[in-house]
Protein backbone atom coordinates (compact mmCIF):
# COMPACT_ATOMS: atom_id res chain seq x y z
CA UNK A 1 0.00 0.00 0.00
CA UNK A 2 2.34 1.86 -0.38
CA UNK A 3 1.22 4.71 -2.83
CA UNK A 4 -0.65 5.76 0.69
CA UNK A 5 2.20 7.57 1.45
CA UNK A 6 2.62 10.08 -1.48
CA UNK A 7 0.29 12.81 -0.22
CA UNK A 8 3.26 13.57 2.01
CA UNK A 9 5.71 13.17 -0.57
CA UNK A 10 7.19 16.79 -2.74
CA UNK A 11 4.23 18.65 0.20
CA UNK A 12 6.61 21.87 1.85
CA UNK A 13 7.12 21.01 5.75
CA UNK A 14 4.34 23.78 6.13
CA UNK A 15 1.77 21.95 5.00
CA UNK A 16 2.57 19.26 5.98
CA UNK A 17 2.66 20.38 9.61
CA UNK A 18 -0.39 22.79 9.42
CA UNK A 19 -2.23 19.12 7.67
CA UNK A 20 -0.85 17.03 11.09
CA UNK A 21 -1.55 19.63 13.81
CA UNK A 22 -4.95 21.26 13.00
CA UNK A 23 -6.21 18.17 10.91
CA UNK A 24 -4.85 14.63 12.08
CA UNK A 25 -5.21 11.40 10.77
CA UNK A 26 -6.98 9.16 13.36
CA UNK A 27 -7.94 5.73 12.80
CA UNK A 28 -11.37 4.47 13.90
CA UNK A 29 -11.92 0.48 14.53
CA UNK A 30 -15.06 -0.84 13.29
CA UNK A 31 -17.28 -3.99 13.92
CA UNK A 32 -17.50 -6.26 10.96
CA UNK A 33 -19.80 -4.55 8.17
CA UNK A 34 -21.74 -8.46 7.41
CA UNK A 35 -22.39 -8.03 11.50
CA UNK A 36 -20.09 -11.19 11.73
CA UNK A 37 -19.23 -12.55 15.14
CA UNK A 38 -15.74 -13.51 13.54
CA UNK A 39 -13.56 -10.98 15.43
CA UNK A 40 -12.92 -9.81 12.01
CA UNK A 41 -13.26 -5.58 12.11
CA UNK A 42 -12.83 -3.17 9.40
CA UNK A 43 -11.06 0.27 10.10
CA UNK A 44 -11.80 3.92 8.72
CA UNK A 45 -9.42 6.55 8.50
CA UNK A 46 -10.60 10.22 9.35
CA UNK A 47 -9.65 13.23 10.29
CA UNK A 48 -11.04 15.69 12.84
CA UNK A 49 -10.01 19.33 13.90
CA UNK A 50 -11.78 21.93 15.72
CA UNK A 51 -13.33 21.66 19.20
CA UNK A 52 -16.28 23.09 19.97
CA UNK A 53 -19.82 23.80 18.32
CA UNK A 54 -22.12 21.43 15.80
CA UNK A 55 -20.45 18.67 13.59
CA UNK A 56 -19.59 18.51 10.64
CA UNK A 57 -19.21 15.34 8.41
CA UNK A 58 -17.41 15.93 5.34
CA UNK A 59 -17.41 13.49 2.44
CA UNK A 60 -14.90 13.32 -0.41
CA UNK A 61 -15.62 11.62 -4.10
CA UNK A 62 -14.21 9.22 -6.38
CA UNK A 63 -10.86 10.99 -7.05
CA UNK A 64 -10.12 12.54 -3.11
CA UNK A 65 -9.81 11.90 0.36
CA UNK A 66 -10.09 13.07 3.67
CA UNK A 67 -7.32 15.20 3.05
CA UNK A 68 -8.43 17.31 0.49
CA UNK A 69 -10.35 19.23 2.87
CA UNK A 70 -8.21 20.43 4.61
CA UNK A 71 -8.76 23.97 2.89
CA UNK A 72 -11.76 24.42 3.28
CA UNK A 73 -12.36 22.70 7.23
CA UNK A 74 -9.59 24.86 8.68
CA UNK A 75 -11.51 27.63 8.25
CA UNK A 76 -14.55 25.87 9.86
CA UNK A 77 -13.18 24.70 12.23
CA UNK A 78 -13.25 28.01 14.63
CA UNK A 79 -16.82 27.23 15.07
CA UNK A 80 -17.41 23.41 14.53
CA UNK A 81 -16.21 19.99 15.04
CA UNK A 82 -14.94 19.22 11.45
CA UNK A 83 -14.93 15.20 10.64
CA UNK A 84 -13.92 14.14 6.91
CA UNK A 85 -13.65 10.69 6.44
CA UNK A 86 -11.46 8.33 3.71
CA UNK A 87 -14.47 6.50 2.28
CA UNK A 88 -13.57 2.72 2.51
CA UNK A 89 -11.31 2.13 -0.37
CA UNK A 90 -9.72 4.93 0.08
CA UNK A 91 -6.33 5.81 2.25
CA UNK A 92 -6.21 3.95 5.21
CA UNK A 93 -9.97 2.55 5.30
CA UNK A 94 -10.90 -1.08 5.07
CA UNK A 95 -13.02 -1.68 0.97
CA UNK A 96 -16.24 -3.46 1.39
CA UNK A 97 -17.05 -6.71 0.79
CA UNK A 98 -18.88 -5.87 -1.89
CA UNK A 99 -17.59 -5.85 -5.74
CA UNK A 100 -19.95 -3.76 -6.64
CA UNK A 101 -21.19 -1.63 -3.44
CA UNK A 102 -24.12 0.89 -3.85
CA UNK A 103 -24.16 4.13 -1.99
CA UNK A 104 -26.10 2.32 0.85
CA UNK A 105 -23.21 0.14 1.40
CA UNK A 106 -21.17 3.13 2.02
CA UNK A 107 -23.88 5.15 4.07
CA UNK A 108 -23.66 2.24 6.04
CA UNK A 109 -20.08 2.33 7.20
CA UNK A 110 -20.60 5.90 8.01
CA UNK A 111 -22.85 5.54 10.35
CA UNK A 112 -21.06 2.82 11.88
CA UNK A 113 -17.62 5.03 12.00
CA UNK A 114 -20.09 7.92 14.07
CA UNK A 115 -21.39 5.37 16.58
CA UNK A 116 -17.72 4.75 17.63
CA UNK A 117 -17.23 7.71 17.91
CA UNK A 118 -20.26 8.70 19.64
CA UNK A 119 -20.42 11.69 17.35
CA UNK A 120 -23.97 12.69 15.81
CA UNK A 121 -23.28 14.54 12.80
CA UNK A 122 -25.56 17.99 12.47
CA UNK A 123 -24.54 18.57 8.99
CA UNK A 124 -23.95 16.18 6.67
CA UNK A 125 -21.60 17.99 3.24
CA UNK A 126 -21.10 15.19 0.37
CA UNK A 127 -18.88 16.77 -2.25
CA UNK A 128 -19.35 14.74 -6.14
CA UNK A 129 -19.68 10.78 -5.47
CA UNK A 130 -19.81 11.37 -1.36
CA UNK A 131 -23.35 13.39 -2.46
CA UNK A 132 -24.86 10.24 -2.82
CA UNK A 133 -23.54 8.06 0.12
CA UNK A 134 -24.20 11.35 1.98
CA UNK A 135 -28.11 10.96 0.49
CA UNK A 136 -27.99 7.09 1.29
CA UNK A 137 -26.94 7.83 4.85
CA UNK A 138 -30.07 10.07 5.87
CA UNK A 139 -32.63 7.85 3.66
CA UNK A 140 -31.56 4.92 6.59
CA UNK A 141 -30.16 6.52 9.54
CA UNK A 142 -31.70 5.72 12.74
CA UNK A 143 -33.79 9.22 13.57
CA UNK A 144 -31.33 9.82 16.68
CA UNK A 145 -28.39 10.01 14.23
CA UNK A 146 -29.64 12.31 11.78
CA UNK A 147 -27.96 15.69 10.73
CA UNK A 148 -30.04 18.46 10.73
CA UNK A 149 -29.30 19.30 7.31
CA UNK A 150 -27.64 17.69 4.15
CA UNK A 151 -25.57 19.49 1.93
CA UNK A 152 -24.52 18.10 -1.41
CA UNK A 153 -21.61 20.38 -3.07
CA UNK A 154 -20.98 19.20 -6.98
CA UNK A 155 -23.15 16.22 -6.63
CA UNK A 156 -22.69 13.30 -8.70
CA UNK A 157 -26.22 11.72 -9.23
CA UNK A 158 -25.00 8.48 -11.13
CA UNK A 159 -26.07 6.50 -13.80
CA UNK A 160 -27.68 3.67 -12.25
CA UNK A 161 -31.28 5.04 -13.37
CA UNK A 162 -34.05 3.51 -15.40
CA UNK A 163 -32.87 4.17 -19.04
CA UNK A 164 -29.40 4.69 -17.72
CA UNK A 165 -27.86 1.40 -18.90
CA UNK A 166 -25.92 2.49 -21.75
CA UNK A 167 -24.31 5.85 -20.63
CA UNK A 168 -23.54 3.51 -17.13
CA UNK A 169 -21.66 0.97 -19.43
CA UNK A 170 -20.21 4.01 -21.39
CA UNK A 171 -18.72 5.70 -17.95
CA UNK A 172 -17.32 2.48 -16.22
CA UNK A 173 -15.43 1.38 -19.09
CA UNK A 174 -13.81 4.85 -19.73
CA UNK A 175 -12.86 5.09 -16.65
CA UNK A 176 -11.65 1.70 -15.79
CA UNK A 177 -9.65 1.62 -18.97
CA UNK A 178 -8.14 4.83 -17.94
CA UNK A 179 -6.80 3.67 -14.54
CA UNK A 180 -5.59 0.89 -16.47
CA UNK A 181 -3.82 3.31 -19.23
CA UNK A 182 -2.69 5.36 -17.18
CA UNK A 183 -2.27 4.39 -13.42
CA UNK A 184 -2.95 6.52 -10.25
CA UNK A 185 -0.43 8.53 -11.20
CA UNK A 186 -1.37 9.55 -15.25
CA UNK A 187 -4.93 10.29 -13.53
CA UNK A 188 -3.46 12.36 -11.05
CA UNK A 189 -1.07 14.32 -13.38
CA UNK A 190 -4.14 15.41 -15.38
CA UNK A 191 -6.53 15.20 -12.57
CA UNK A 192 -6.41 19.26 -12.00
CA UNK A 193 -6.76 20.09 -15.25
CA UNK A 194 -10.41 18.31 -15.19
CA UNK A 195 -11.38 19.37 -11.58
CA UNK A 196 -10.64 22.90 -11.02
CA UNK A 197 -11.42 25.86 -12.94
CA UNK A 198 -8.90 27.44 -15.87
CA UNK A 199 -7.54 29.98 -13.48
CA UNK A 200 -7.20 28.01 -10.24
CA UNK A 201 -3.76 28.38 -9.11
CA UNK A 202 -0.92 26.10 -8.30
CA UNK A 203 -1.59 25.39 -4.91
CA UNK A 204 -4.79 23.79 -5.50
CA UNK A 205 -3.79 22.06 -8.90
CA UNK A 206 -0.89 20.56 -6.72
CA UNK A 207 -3.10 19.52 -3.87
CA UNK A 208 -5.67 18.06 -5.95
CA UNK A 209 -2.47 16.14 -7.50
CA UNK A 210 -1.69 15.05 -4.07
CA UNK A 211 -4.50 13.97 -3.02
CA UNK A 212 -5.19 11.94 -6.19
CA UNK A 213 -1.84 9.75 -5.98
CA UNK A 214 -3.09 8.70 -2.65
CA UNK A 215 -5.67 6.61 -4.63
CA UNK A 216 -5.86 2.89 -4.16
CA UNK A 217 -6.82 0.94 -7.65
CA UNK A 218 -9.11 -1.41 -5.46
CA UNK A 219 -11.20 1.01 -3.56
CA UNK A 220 -11.28 3.11 -7.39
CA UNK A 221 -12.76 0.75 -8.97
CA UNK A 222 -15.52 -0.30 -6.55
CA UNK A 223 -16.16 3.35 -6.08
CA UNK A 224 -16.73 3.18 -10.32
CA UNK A 225 -19.01 0.60 -9.53
CA UNK A 226 -21.17 2.44 -7.31
CA UNK A 227 -21.25 5.31 -9.60
CA UNK A 228 -22.28 3.46 -12.81
CA UNK A 229 -24.90 1.14 -10.46
CA UNK A 230 -26.32 3.49 -8.09
CA UNK A 231 -28.48 6.59 -8.35
CA UNK A 232 -29.01 9.90 -5.93
CA UNK A 233 -32.82 10.29 -6.63
CA UNK A 234 -33.73 6.80 -5.15
CA UNK A 235 -31.99 8.20 -1.47
CA UNK A 236 -33.43 11.26 -2.08
CA UNK A 237 -36.88 10.51 -2.38
CA UNK A 238 -36.67 8.74 0.53
CA UNK A 239 -35.15 11.34 2.72
CA UNK A 240 -36.67 12.31 6.09
CA UNK A 241 -39.63 14.66 5.58
CA UNK A 242 -38.45 18.17 6.36
CA UNK A 243 -34.94 17.89 6.75
CA UNK A 244 -33.19 20.99 5.06
CA UNK A 245 -31.11 19.83 2.02
CA UNK A 246 -29.31 22.14 -0.03
CA UNK A 247 -27.33 21.90 -3.53
CA UNK A 248 -24.38 23.58 -4.47
CA UNK A 249 -22.28 23.55 -7.67
CA UNK A 250 -18.56 25.42 -8.72
CA UNK A 251 -19.63 28.15 -11.71
CA UNK A 252 -17.09 26.16 -13.99
CA UNK A 253 -17.66 23.04 -13.43
CA UNK A 254 -17.89 20.35 -16.39
CA UNK A 255 -17.79 16.94 -14.25
CA UNK A 256 -21.11 17.87 -12.63
CA UNK A 257 -22.25 20.77 -14.78
CA UNK A 258 -24.10 23.63 -13.02
CA UNK A 259 -27.38 22.70 -15.26
CA UNK A 260 -27.20 19.16 -14.03
CA UNK A 261 -26.81 20.26 -10.39
CA UNK A 262 -29.84 22.76 -10.69
CA UNK A 263 -32.24 20.40 -12.43
CA UNK A 264 -31.54 17.93 -9.28
CA UNK A 265 -32.07 20.50 -7.40
CA UNK A 266 -35.19 21.99 -8.84
CA UNK A 267 -36.55 18.09 -9.60
CA UNK A 268 -36.35 18.16 -5.66
CA UNK A 269 -37.47 21.39 -4.88
CA UNK A 270 -33.91 21.82 -3.32
CA UNK A 271 -32.08 25.51 -2.90
CA UNK A 272 -29.31 25.74 -5.26
CA UNK A 273 -26.07 28.06 -5.35
CA UNK A 274 -23.20 28.98 -7.23
CA UNK A 275 -19.91 29.34 -6.13
CA UNK A 276 -18.19 31.76 -8.34
CA UNK A 277 -14.74 30.79 -10.23
CA UNK A 278 -14.97 27.54 -8.89
CA UNK A 279 -14.49 23.93 -11.02
CA UNK A 280 -15.68 20.96 -9.79
CA UNK A 281 -13.77 20.91 -7.11
CA UNK A 282 -14.85 24.00 -5.48
CA UNK A 283 -13.68 23.22 -1.98
CA UNK A 284 -10.23 23.20 -2.88
CA UNK A 285 -10.11 25.91 -5.22
CA UNK A 286 -12.61 28.24 -3.05
CA UNK A 287 -12.11 27.01 0.18
CA UNK A 288 -13.56 30.12 1.77
CA UNK A 289 -17.04 30.52 -0.46
CA UNK A 290 -17.62 26.67 0.53
CA UNK A 291 -16.92 27.20 3.97
CA UNK A 292 -19.25 30.33 4.04
CA UNK A 293 -21.81 28.49 2.04
CA UNK A 294 -21.74 25.79 4.78
CA UNK A 295 -22.09 28.16 7.98
CA UNK A 296 -25.11 30.10 6.63
CA UNK A 297 -26.74 26.48 6.24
Amino acid sequence: MEHKTALTEGLDSVELARLESTFAEEIVRLPSAAGESTGDVAQIGCRRGGGQGPVIVLLHGISSGAPSWLPCASLLAGHARVLAWDAPGYGNSTPLPAEAPMAADYARSLQAMLRVLDLRPDVIVGHSLGAPMAAAYVAQADPQWLPSRLLLVSPAQGYGGPGQEEKSRQVAVQRLEALERLGVPGLAARGPERLLGPDADEGARAWVRRNMERLDPAGYRQAVAMLCGDAIDRYLQARPAGLDVRVACGAQDVVTPPDACAALAERFGLPFTLIPDAGHACYVEQGAAVARWIRAA
